[in-house]
């Protein structure tokens, strides 16, 4: 009688990349919420807190039709998966901010 054979195992987790990025490298984040004063000001305070080098002036705005939203993209240059995450999180739960992509 023949065994059956055995699927081949994938390579172990360790061998696997751990992200598809190449650290470091710039990445851009799109974050929306109201159309308020303050918004720009404090996503543009977190990308300096992630990015002491982060340039301002590299900020794309776009409103929504109606005008109530604002999306902001920022570019920044991230060193690591870790500041990669806790930057979406910091951004996620931020009281402004409705999206983050």
């Amino acid at each position: 009688m023949n065994k059956p054979t055995t699927p081949s195992v994938p390579a172990t987790p360790a061998a696997q990349p751990d992200s598809l990025i190449e650290y470091p490298s710039l990445f851009p984040i799109k974050v929306m919420g109201l159309k308020v004063d303050g918004f720009v000001h404090a996503i543009t305070m977190i990308a300096h807190e992630f990015d002491a080098a982060f340039d301002a002036s590299t900020i794309e705005l776009r409103e929504s039709k109606g005008g109530k939203y604002l999306g902001i993209t920022v570019t920044v240059t991230v060193t690591s998966r870790e500041q990669l995450d806790e930057l979406y999180r910091t951004l996620s739960t931020h009281p402004m901010v409705k999206v983050v992509l």
